[in-house]
């Protein structure tokens, strides 16, 4: 197939959406895949040698803006191909299918108020949102992807994705396919491991028999690390225990947050590592309180490594576990004795060598491969579906 893929900046070493496209542009290419990428600015050196590179001007202007002006550039120029399938990921219109990654700005805009505990701090925030003209300006560009005169093939990574496009824009689940997000595995493969191991716990001075819960995250705030501490809080105190912070390197008001609470000495903030394998070989399991998350893949990167996960309902991705077999699910990241109840299950030895022997089962249940076949028979279905029109 000619499969075109739209996106304004194709970076892989920054992660998220951009090391996903370029993961994919390799897989179709070694299928034998004409790959196109529209885009403004891209790393040809992770890309396949054979990829069709089509340059869209990066666009100018005010930051409400600049989307507008990617998106109809990018369907001017699409307009000038023939492809069989093009598929869009993040702020466009006039593709094929489109793959919102990050969810619905809608969804993602009412998640954010939860993380305020007060209606006074929901009512602020929400105040704050209907006066920011790039809400206004993103919500309006939404509307314009799913509800325009050309109605792509949506592809949601979770079923509560889908269940979003149904509430905020009335899109049925039969119009909307879920190829759940993946990871290619072999990110984490290391013969070293064991070694890796005892020397990272060794540079966190984590006892033999303590528990290490790893938190990954940028967004400290979304992910809910603020609610995550208060729950550290109740962790019993006769249960070795120690939660390791990795994201942002700003963690000042965590960390004060932390000894107001008493617990500085079972929290460890380790800002930014630009590799953080060895953090989830350090560890025990990783928790995930997140106020939001369409399918996190940290969660994935997680199971891949063996750790069993604690998560909330507002993740996706809880939807591949199997509590409380290969993790746990709490309803709201605000739930602190829930949260504490989930950590503290994890000291018991024997429950989390079980349930880490269980997340390798559950992650070799879905992996890159099986993501890539799926999304495939999305693409076919719009190219017989183009051609028979």
């Amino acid at each position: 197939m000619d499969i075109a893929l739209c996106y304004e900046s194709v970076l892989p070493a920054r992660g998220g959406a951009e090391t996903y496209i370029g993961d994919l542009a390799r897989r179709l290419a070694r299928d034998g895949h004409a790959v196109h990428l529209y885009a403004s600015v891209w790393d040809a050196a992770v890309l396949p040698a054979a990829t069709h590179f089509h340059r869209i001007d990066a666009p100018a202007g005010p930051r409400f803006l600049r989307p507008w002006r990617f998106a109809a550039a990018c369907e001017a120029a699409l307009g000038r191909g023939a492809h069989d399938v093009s598929i869009g990921f993040d702020k466009t219109w006039g593709q094929d299918v489109l793959y919102p990654q990050a969810g619905l700005r809608a969804a993602t805009d009412d998640h954010n108020l939860l993380k305020n505990t007060t209606a006074l701090g929901r009512a602020v925030a929400r105040l704050g949102k209907w006066l920011d003209p790039t809400s206004w300006s993103y919500a309006r560009l939404e509307r314009k992807q799913y509800l325009g005169p050309r109605r792509p093939l949506v592809v949601a990574n979770s079923n509560m994705v889908r269940g979003h496009f149904e509430k905020y824009y009335g899109i049925p689940p039969e119009s909307v396919r879920v190829v759940r997000s993946a990871i290619d595995p072999m990110r984490f493969a290391a013969d070293d491991r064991p070694k890796r191991r005892f020397d990272e716990r060794a540079r966190w001075k984590a006892a033999p028999d303590e528990t290490c819960a790893l938190f990954v995250a940028m967004n400290y705030r979304l992910k809910g690390l603020e609610p995550l501490l208060n729950a550290v809080a109740l962790v019993p105190r006769e249960k070795p225990f120690k939660l390791v912070v990795v994201g942002h390197r700003q963690f000042g008001p965590y960390a004060a947050q932390a000894a107001r609470l008493g617990i500085a000495d079972r929290v460890l903030f380790l800002g930014h590592r630009s590799d953080p394998r060895d953090c989830y070989f350090g560890a025990d399991l990783l928790v995930h309180p997140t106020f939001y998350d369409p399918c996190s893949l940290v969660a994935l990167e997680a199971l891949a490594c063996g750790l069993p996960v604690v998560t909330t309902r507002y993740n996706g991705a809880s939807e591949l576990l199997s509590p409380p077999t290969d993790g746990l699910v709490v309803d709201t990241p605000h739930d602190a004795p829930a949260l504490a109840a989930a950590l503290t299950r994890f000291t018991d030895h024997p429950y989390r060598a079980s349930a880490a022997s269980a997340a390798r089962q559950t992650a070799s249940r879905w992996t890159f491969e099986h993501h890539y076949r799926a999304l495939l028979d999305v693409f076919g279905e719009v190219s017989r579906a183009k051609r028979a029109a």
